[in-house]
C-alpha cells in the first residue's frame, strides 16, 4: 500500500461529517492493508506515529524545505521504516541525523504527502477524536461486533495493536484480551448530572455518594513487589510519586489494580492548588513557572474509589458493590470518603461536607455497574454546584488596554465525537491572572498554526477547564450554540483533547 492511499482516505475523512461515511472510507482501506500495513496505517489515520512521540518537534518540521516529489512512491512500510529510524535517533549529532532523515523523507514524498506528514509528525491529525470511528472501522473491515473491538482497545490501551489483533484473529482473539498487570485500562468516566436529586432520581437507591475531588486521576498496579502508577492519560508517573509506591507495596495483598485520585494537602487538611498536584508528575503548573522544591516535595495523599483487580482475580465485569467490597479490604484506609445506599438527606449531607472540605462536589454511582473502561456513560454522574467544561484552545487575541501585549481573549472549541476538527463555541478573557496572561503569551507561540489579525490561531492540543453559566442558541458560531459568561478556571495539562468535553454536551446545557 501507498501512503497516498492512506492521505487521499484521510483527506475523505475530514472532508465529511457523516460518522457512516468516515467509517466506510476508513474501512476500505484497511481491508485493502497487507497484514504488516494494519498497525501503522491505522495508527496515522488514528493522528499518531505508531511509535509515539518521535522527537520531531513543530520547529523542526517547519525547517524542512525540501522540493516534493512529482509523483507517489512512498509505501507504507517505508514510511513506519522511516518513522522508527527517527523514533530510535538519540545522542550527540541527533538533531543533524533527525534532520537528514526528514529530508529524504520528505524529499520522496509528493505535496499532498508532505503536508500529511507535517500534520502527523506536529501532531494537528490527533485530535482524539477519530479513535471512536477507528473502532467502528476496524470492526466493519474485519466483520465482528463492535463492543468486541472496543473492549479488546480499552484493556489493551492501544488502537492500532487492537486492530492488529482483530485481523489476525478475528472476535476469539478480541475476547481474549484481558487486564493484564502492569498495563493500564483506559479509566471509566462520569456524565455530569444537573442536580444530585436528578443524578438519584435516575439511579434509583442501589448507588454510592462520594466526594468529587480536585485531584488528579491515577491507576495503580501492583504485581508482588512491583507497583506502578498512570494518570488518567496513561502516562507512566511511577518514578515521580514514590510516597504512592510505597503506600501501595504495603497493602496486604499479592496483587492489586487500583482505581483513584491523588492530591497534595494544607496543612490544614484542605485540597492544595491543582497545579501543584500536577506539578508532581512532571507537568508545570500552567503559570508557566516551574514548581518550588517545597511545592514539589509535598507529599500525595491516594483516595482509591475502585478495585478492578485482587490477587488473580479480575473484577470489571463485578458489579460495584462487589468492587468496593474488595477496595475496602484491601485499602479502606485510603477509600474515597462517601455513602452507600443512602438516604436522600444523607446524599446531600456528603455533598455539603465535600464542599465544606474544598472539594468539587460529589460523584453517584450504579451500584450494580460493571466497570466500563474508556467509556462515559450514566453509571456514573458527577454532580457540582456550578458548570464547567473541559474545552479545546483554538486561538486567542492580542489585548488592549491594561493587556496590551498578552495573548488574551481565548477562543474555545468543543470536540466533534465524529472525529471533525473542534467545534467553537465562544470566547473569553474572564477569570485570567496577570501570572496566567504572561502564561498564555510565553506559551501560545509554540502551537501557532497561523495569524490572522489581532488574532493567533493555534494548533488544538490544550484543553482549558472552563465555568460557565449555562449556554444559549447561537448563529455566530458553527455549532448553533454559544457559552453564557464563561469564565477560565485552569488549564489541564493532565487531559488531552480526546477527553475535552462534546459539542454535545454543550448542547445539553441550552435552556429550553
Amino acid at each position: 500500500m501507498h501512503l497516498a492511499e492512506v492521505v487521499a482516505t484521510s483527506a475523505a475523512v475530514g472532508a465529511t461529517r457523516s460518522r457512516t461515511a468516515k467509517t466506510a472510507a476508513l474501512a476500505a482501506l484497511l481491508r485493502s492493508a497487507a497484514p504488516e500495513e494494519v498497525e501503522p496505517a491505522t495508527a496515522w489515520l488514528a493522528g499518531e506515529p505508531r511509535q509515539g512521540r518521535i522527537g520531531t518537534g513543530w520547529r523542526t518540521l517547519s525547517a524542512v524545505e525540501t522540493p516534493p516529489a512529482a509523483a507517489p512512491t512512498l509505501t507504507v512500510p517505508g514510511v513506519d521504516a522511516a518513522l522508527a529510524a527517527l523514533a530510535a535517533t538519540s545522542g550527540a549529532g541527533s538533531t543533524r541525523r533527525r534532520t537528514e532523515l526528514l529530508g529524504e523523507l520528505f524529499g520522496a514524498a509528493t505535496a499532498e504527502e508532505q503536508a500529511f506528514l507535517v500534520r502527523l509528525l506536529g501532531g494537528e491529525l490527533r485530535h482524539g477524536a477519530l479513535e471512536g470511528v477507528m473502532l467502528d472501522a476496524v470492526a466493519a473491515a474485519t466483520e465482528v461486533p463492535p463492543a468486541a473491538v472496543r473492549r479488546a482497545f480499552m484493556l489493551s490501551g492501544r488502537l492500532p495493536e487492537t486492530a492488529t489483533t482483530a485481523f489476525t484473529g478475528g472476535i476469539e482473539a478480541l475476547e481474549a484480551v484481558r487486564l493484564a498487570l502492569g498495563r493500564p485500562v483506559r479509566p471509566m468516566l462520569a456524565s455530569p448530572a444537573d442536580t444530585l436529586d436528578a443524578a438519584l432520581a435516575e439511579l434509583g437507591s442501589e448507588v454510592s455518594v462520594e466526594f468529587k475531588l480536585d485531584g488528579a486521576r491515577i491507576q495503580v498496579h501492583r504485581d508482588g513487589d512491583e507497583v506502578h502508577v498512570w494518570t488518567r492519560s496513561l502516562r507512566e508517573i511511577t518514578s515521580s510519586v514514590p510516597e504512592l509506591v510505597e503506600l501501595v507495596r504495603g497493602l496486604p495483598c499479592r496483587s492489586v489494580v487500583l482505581d483513584g485520585e491523588t492530591l497534595a494537602l494544607r496543612d490544614d487538611g484542605r485540597p492544595r492548588p491543582f497545579q501543584e498536584t500536577m506539578s508532581r508528575f512532571g507537568a508545570d503548573p500552567p503559570t508557566g513557572s516551574s514548581a518550588s522544591p517545597s511545592l514539589r516535595a509535598a507529599l500525595l495523599r491516594p483516595y482509591f474509589f475502585d478495585c478492578l483487580h485482587l490477587d488473580g482475580t479480575d473484577l470489571l465485569d463485578a458489579p460495584l458493590a462487589r468492587r468496593l467490597a474488595a477496595l475496602t479490604q484491601v485499602a479502606g484506609a485510603h477509600r474515597m470518603p462517601g455513602v452507600v445506599r443512602p438516604t436522600a438527606e444523607a446524599a446531600a449531607d456528603v455533598l455539603d461536607r465535600g464542599l465544606v472540605a474544598g472539594h468539587e462536589g460529589v460523584m453517584v454511582k450504579s451500584l450494580d455497574a460493571p466497570y466500563a473502561a474508556g467509556r462515559r456513560g450514566r453509571a456514573w454522574q458527577k454532580v457540582k454546584p456550578v458548570h464547567t467544561l473541559d474545552l479545546v484552545v483554538l486561538g486567542a487575541e492580542w489585548g488592549y488596554g491594561r493587556r496590551t501585549g498578552s495573548l488574551s481573549n481565548i477562543h474555545l472549541g468543543a470536540r466533534d465525537p465524529d472525529g471533525g476538527a473542534p467545534v467553537m463555541v465562544g470566547k473569553t478573557f474572564k477569570g485570567m491572572t496577570d501570572e496566567l496572561l504572561a502564561w498564555q503569551t510565553a506559551t501560545f507561540p509554540r502551537y501557532t498554526r497561523e495569524e490572522r489579525g489581532h488574532a493567533v490561531l493555534l494548533r488544538p492540543e490544550l484543553v482549558v477547564e472552563i465555568e460557565l453559566d449555562g449556554a444559549q442558541r447561537s448563529t455566530r458560531y458553527p455549532g448553533g450554540v454559544a457559552l453564557r459568561f464563561a469564565r477560565v478556571l485552569r488549564y489541564r495539562p493532565d487531559k488531552s483533547p480526546a477527553e475535552a468535553d462534546t459539542i454535545q454536551t454543550v448542547r445539553s446545557l441550552l435552556r429550553e
